[in-house]
């Protein structure tokens, strides 16, 4: 006979609800979310982080020089979509 993994989990495990909120079930598969605060946090400094990358960015004049390198790409794109267009258009059938 083979033992039972869970057994201890089972004999350790709260029997209500009205201790930490788990039950003998959810005790095997208990998983703790994080709360409102907590991920209100993480996205406050995700949102800094990226700020200061966008103020250095911008203190050092690299957005200009991004905005010339944009302007070139996206005139390049067009005239090679509309080119596209022509090209593979053909006679209806």
């Amino acid at each position: 006979m083979q033992p039972d993994p869970f057994r201890v989990a089972r004999e350790h495990a709260p029997l209500s609800a009205g201790s930490g909120g788990h039950t003998r079930c959810s005790a095997l598969y208990s998983h703790t979310y994080p709360s409102l605060e907590d991920i209100m946090l993480y996205w406050a400094a995700v949102f800094f982080i990226i700020a200061l990358v966008a103020g250095v960015f911008g203190f050092f004049g690299i957005a200009a020089a991004a905005t010339g390198v944009a302007k070139i790409l996206f005139f390049a794109f067009l005239v090679l979509a509309v080119v596209s267009l022509l090209v593979g258009r053909r006679a209806p059938a």
